[in-house]
């Protein structure tokens, strides 16, 4: 599975919210956007041009998330490549404004229309950040009685492709026992009781988003030790490994993943590690170096992938289906960005757009045990042998 943002908007796309997550103020211009990584948009049915332009002068496009082809678009490739699904994520700040949550339930929507088309998983994972601490937890019971009833989100019989983990809609929460976080243990576990013990809307599966060092519960980690009983009333603990290492510096990670599935064991949860390909947001955060951790051919998204499941992980979770913000995107991403006072990560010479959607199917095949495991992450023909011309049924 992975992350999915959905949130990227253009001026003419009927959202009325700009050139959202495209820029963070002003005018979206050369030298002033706040994303890393261009879009490949060549089988995109509606893309918005842009002032930025390539090396040939050409104008340059981008997608709006809010379109129903695009996220149709996004789900067909999932099933192309064979990706299980994503979670779809919502942020509690979303849920508060009234064009951002109609844009948000869109999306949604959308998404649960194609995950059908296209036999993909679909799950909700809320993101805590920005959370007011008891004041918004009414607001998050009300926004998924609101999914459940209104989209039908977890109740579409022999139709529905929702997310189930051991027999229950697996509901996310992410941000949970992170350390500076305004919001409580307490506030937590009362969004908790609703989604577990409703009585119309609970029964659900609960997944986990914590920190890296959660078991010790220092750096990234809040100190308190209460969030240890938090954490084993999860069915699944994912801590957040983004931007936490890089290719020389990952394989100490390996071993934390390990003892992380140990405990998880010991205590009747299950876990899931988070791998990402890259990382990069020197657009967003002009101080901050472009291409900050670096994709080496895919050689560092391999390792995590090989590594994670040496270490025991029965399933992964990808950081991030579309987040070209912070360069860390799967899907297919432009080779041929536009030139000027905004640079953009692209891949090595020789790699396709689809690269990194490629290795993802690979890595599924292994998960399944279609593939073996290997060491050296493969070529781009090597992938297009096995998952374009083998699609899994």
């Amino acid at each position: 599975m992975a992350g999915y943002q959905g949130w990227f908007n253009a001026p003419d796309d009927g959202a009325g919210r700009g050139w959202n997550h495209y820029h963070a103020g002003g005018e979206l211009e050369p030298g002033n956007c706040k994303f890393d990584c261009w879009p490949d948009i060549r089988e995109y049915k509606q893309t918005y041009k842009t002032p930025f332009t390539h090396l040939d002068g050409s104008p340059a496009y981008l997608f709006s998330s809010y379109d129903a082809s695009t996220t149709d678009l996004h789900f067909k490739w999932m099933e192309q490549y064979g990706l299980d699904g994503v979670f779809v994520q919502r942020f509690v700040s979303t849920v508060r404004s009234e064009k951002s949550l109609r844009h948000n339930n869109t999306v949604l929507s959308h998404a649960l229309d194609a995950s059908l088309r296209h036999n993909r998983a679909i799950a909700v994972m809320y993101d805590l950040s920005g959370m007011r601490d008891s004041v918004d937890i009414p607001l998050l019971m009300q926004d998924w009685k609101t999914l459940v009833d209104s989209l039908r989100l977890t109740n579409r019989g022999d139709r529905q492709t929702y997310l189930y983990h051991r027999g229950k809609p697996l509901v996310a929460l992410w941000g949970v026992g992170f350390k500076g976080r305004k919001y409580t243990a307490r506030s937590v576990e009362r969004f908790m009781d609703f989604l577990q013990h409703d009585p119309v809307y609970g029964g659900c599966s609960i997944l986990l988003g914590v920190p890296t060092y959660w078991r010790d519960m220092g750096n990234d980690a809040d100190p308190d030790s209460i969030w240890l009983h938090v954490y084993r009333r999860a069915d699944i603990l994912q801590p957040w490994m983004v931007g936490r290492y890089n290719e020389k510096t990952y394989p100490p990670f390996q071993a934390r993943v390990k003892a992380d599935i140990s405990w998880c064991t010991a205590n009747g949860l299950d876990y899931v590690p988070v791998v990402f390909p890259g990382f990069s947001w020197h657009n967003m955060y002009p101080k901050s170096p472009q291409n900050q951790i670096p994709r080496d051919s895919g050689r560092f998204y391999w390792e995590q992938i090989t590594g994670d499941l040496r270490a025991g992980a029965s399933m992964l979770y990808v950081a991030m289906f579309d987040e070209i913000d912070e360069g860390t995107a799967i899907f297919k991403i432009s080779t041929d960005p536009p030139v000027g006072p905004s640079t953009f990560v692209s891949f090595e010479p020789g790699l396709p757009s689809d690269y990194y959607l490629g290795l993802t199917g690979y890595a599924d095949r292994i998960l399944k045990g279609s593939l073996p495991l290997r060491d050296e992450a493969p070529g781009p023909d090597t992938l297009h042998t096995i998952i374009l011309n083998n699609p899994l049924k």
